[in-house]
């Protein structure tokens, strides 16, 4: 029983029928006069809503001037700061503190003003000149407006009725990137959040195509029993895992074909492999050839892989994430001249292409593979009835329905320094790669291994080092991880690590145009 009830029950105690129905009368009176005063002053305050996290134009223009300047000043900044904090989880957890959610709020311009602090004095900066680690290049200060101008309009990317423009940008954009790395411009594709889920888009592709419909309605091995196989070498990014892992097939269902000196996948024991798989009854699907391996650029022979696909009516992917943007430049490699042999590829503009993450990218050859493997029409999905001309509804190709703006940054960075001018990067980063190792090869207590695209491998060797092989391996590797942790935490310069057989190497990646030949010989 309500409030309301309970209040009217106690007043009937005691009390005439005639009293009780007077007092009855007299009660709902107070009631609906209540209930008038407070629905008056909900209009009221609904009529001239001000939402606590609404801000007025010049509130607005105010904090957003004070913002830019102090990005402005970050980045002009950035040489002379130490390529990261060298803080441990514990310090910045302190930094920030644990305070509960206040119960009220702060005005935007302090909380701008406090986390532009926090993020400046207390994060890795992969666009400081000396960051050569991770696959993640400097970004283009064009991206950072871009981002802020996609989340003004913030367009929902998945259908073109709720994005007209931002959906007609990425479709240019998807083609431009196609036409810059030597894919047919005339394929399909999206944006995605990186090289995992590209390469997972790929993936799923070519389990539709390949083994057929029934994949997206039956169990994987209620498909006439036979295991889906897929080749790769084991320079192939741990996303083959995931998606092996994730879709299905499981991660038996691998198969890690050898790789030569360079380290390529060895063509012939792939041939063998996929046909004595075919004999003993498996259903082979996808060969994943890699573009520029993440430990040390490594490329496979693409046209040969192609062919080998083609001669056994495979899927061909390629994982371009990081070295396909180099597939069109004179000095590449040439394994990598002629990717539209591939049925679709992986391409992430934040690694080169220097976009701001999050920005990856999956191409298609066939564009109707992508919806014959993502579509499908809930009654609440009515984009194209008052539209004439299809359009293009991209929760139709990937697994997103719902979608950002991704393109628009890499679209403004594509138009702002056109095709000469990414090439021009791409060369320079090789280049000062190129020059590292020759720095490295030429120092006498330094090893140099490998040197591949932006990529380049060493290692620390003392002086008159002694020992037995086993004994001097171990004490190398052991010495060149402290090495790098020391080198990491010291802020001076940060690089990554690789692993070429036993060998625990120091590994740099230039994916930054900040990067000079200046900071190489530092």
């Amino acid at each position: 029983m309500g409030p309301f009830w309970k209040a009217l029950l106690s007043t009937f105690k005691g009390r005439s029928i005639l009293h009780r129905f007077l007092h009855y009368l007299t009660f709902l009176e107070a009631e609906f006069l209540s209930d008038t005063l407070k629905t008056q002053k909900t209009i009221e305050r609904l009529q001239n809503r001000i939402a606590p996290i609404e801000m007025s134009s010049d509130d607005f223009r105010a904090a957003g001037h004070g913002l830019i300047d102090a990005i402005a000043d970050f980045l002009t900044s950035l040489p002379e700061r130490p390529v990261g904090p060298g803080e441990t989880p514990a310090e910045v957890r302190r930094v920030l503190g644990n305070a509960p959610l206040p119960e009220e709020g702060t005005s935007p311009h302090q909380l701008l003003e406090e986390t532009a602090n926090l993020m400046f004095e207390h994060s890795l900066y992969n666009g400081h000149p000396r960051f050569w680690g991770y696959i993640t290049s400097s970004a283009a200060p064009i991206g950072a407006l871009a981002d802020l101008l996609s989340s003004a309009v913030n367009p929902n990317v998945g259908g073109w009725l709720l994005s007209p423009m931002a959906s007609e940008i990425e479709a240019l954009t998807i083609n431009w990137i196609a036409e810059l790395i030597g894919f047919p411009s005339d394929c399909g594709g999206l944006l995605v959040s990186g090289g995992n889920v590209a390469n997972s888009v790929g993936f799923l592709v070519a389990r539709r195509m390949k083994l057929g419909e029934d994949v997206r309605t039956k169990e994987m091995m209620g498909l006439n029993g036979r295991q889906p196989i897929v080749y790769c070498s084991r320079e192939t990014h741990t996303w083959i895992e995931k998606a092996a892992d994730q879709f299905g097939i499981g991660t038996n269902a691998i198969r890690w074909i050898a790789t030569n000196e360079k380290p390529q996948i060895d063509s012939d024991a792939l041939r063998m492999q996929i046909d004595k798989d075919k004999a003993d009854g498996y259903a082979p699907f996808l060969v994943v050839g890699t573009g520029g391996s993440t430990a040390v650029g490594a490329v496979d022979d693409l046209p040969e892989l192609g062919e080998i696909c083609r001669q056994n009516e495979l899927w061909f992917h390629i994982d371009g994430a990081y070295g396909g943007f180099a597939a069109t430049l004179p000095e590449g490699p040439s394994e990598l001249k002629d990717l539209s042999k591939a049925d679709s590829i992986a391409i992430d503009p934040h690694k080169w292409m220097y976009s701001a993450l999050e920005a990856g990218c999956i191409l298609v050859r066939a564009p109707e593979a992508l919806i014959d493997t993502f579509s499908y029409h809930p009654t609440y999905y009515k984009f194209d009835e008052a539209i004439e001309e299809a359009p293009i509804n991209f929760y139709e190709y990937g697994p997103q329905n719902s979608r950002g703006f991704r393109a628009l940054k890499v679209w403004l960075g594509m138009r702002q320094v056109g095709r000469q001018g990414h090439f021009r990067m791409i060369a320079e980063d090789i280049q000062l790669a190129d020059h590292l190792y020759g720095i490295v090869d030429q120092h006498p207590e330094l090893e140099a291994f490998t040197q591949n695209l932006s990529i380049t491998t060493f290692r620390y060797v003392p002086r008159n080092l002694i020992g037995d092989q086993m004994q001097t391996e171990e004490y190398l590797n052991k010495l060149n991880e402290e090495l790098l942790a020391e080198l990491q935490n010291s802020g001076k310069a940060f690089i990554s690590n690789a692993l070429i057989g036993e060998k625990y190497l120091l590994r740099s990646c230039i994916v930054n145009f900040c990067t000079s030949l200046e900071d190489v010989r530092a």
